[in-house]
C-alpha cells in the first residue's frame, strides 16, 4: 500500500506542476481571441470571417468607386499602401486635382510626414462641382486653400466602425461628423464616401464625392 500511495502522490505532484503552464496557455489563447479584429468590430462570430457587404468586419477598401482603382502598380491598393499619403494620392488619377491643390498649399511634406492620420480625399469630380472661377480663386489663395485642405485631415486613423456615428477634430481645428453603416457613409451630411478604408503608409483614406467646407 505504501508504494501505491507514493506513486499516486508522485502523479499528483506532476499534475500540479503542469497546471500553471496549462492555465497560461489557455490564457494566452483567450487573449488572442479577444484582441482579434472580429471581436473588436463587435461581431459575435468566432471564425474571424468577414460578413459580405459589411465594411465593419473587414479591413479592405469598400465602396462603388473602388472598382476604378488600378489593379496593379503604384496606384493600386497594394501600391498605395507602400507610400505616404500625398505620394500615394499622386498615383491615383481620380485624385489629381487634390494633389495639385496639396502642392499649391505646400502641404506635401506635412501630409507625408504625419503619423496615423485620416484624409477625406475629394475626387476630381468633387472639385468639378465648384464653379471654375471660384476654384481658381481658392487655388490662388494659399491661406484659404490650406484652411480647406487641412479641414479634410483628422489626426487619427478613422476606421469604418468609427464612421458609423463619429465626430472628429480636423487639423484645421474644425469638426467633421460622419454617419452610416455597412458600405454607405456620409461626411457632414453633404459628402458620400465612394471608396473608403484605403490604406497608405501613414494614413487611412476615405475618398469622397464632395469638397468639405469649414465653417
Amino acid at each position: 500500500m505504501n508504494s501505491i500511495q507514493i506513486r499516486r502522490a508522485g502523479v499528483a505532484v506532476a499534475a500540479a506542476a503542469l497546471l500553471p503552464f496549462a492555465l497560461a496557455a489557455c490564457s494566452e489563447g483567450s487573449g488572442d481571441t479577444k484582441a482579434g479584429p472580429t471581436a473588436a468590430a463587435g461581431n459575435s462570430a468566432t471564425t474571424g470571417e468577414s460578413t459580405p457587404g459589411n465594411a465593419m468586419t473587414t479591413d479592405q477598401p469598400f465602396g462603388p468607386a473602388c472598382a476604378g482603382v488600378p489593379k496593379e502598380g503604384a496606384g493600386s491598393f497594394d501600391g498605395m499602401a507602400k507610400d505616404p499619403v500625398a505620394t500615394a494620392a499622386s498615383h491615383n488619377p481620380a485624385l489629381s486635382t487634390l494633389v495639385t491643390a496639396v502642392k499649391q498649399a505646400g502641404l506635401v511634406d506635412t501630409l507625408n510626414n504625419a503619423k496615423d492620420i485620416t484624409v477625406f480625399a475629394p475626387t476630381n469630380d468633387a472639385f468639378a462641382k465648384i464653379p471654375k472661377a471660384d476654384l481658381d480663386k481658392v487655388l490662388a489663395d494659399k491661406e484659404l486653400l490650406t484652411k480647406i485642405l487641412t479641414y479634410h485631415v483628422v489626426g487619427q486613423k478613422v476606421t469604418p466602425k468609427q464612421l458609423e456615428n463619429g465626430s472628429f477634430e480636423t487639423l484645421q481645428k474644425g469638426m467633421v461628423t460622419t454617419k452610416g453603416s455597412g458600405e454607405a457613409y456620409e461626411v457632414n451630411d453633404t459628402a458620400a464616401v465612394v471608396c473608403g478604408n484605403v490604406k497608405t503608409a501613414n494614413a487611412n483614406v476615405h475618398i469622397i464625392d464632395t469638397v468639405l467646407m469649414p465653417k
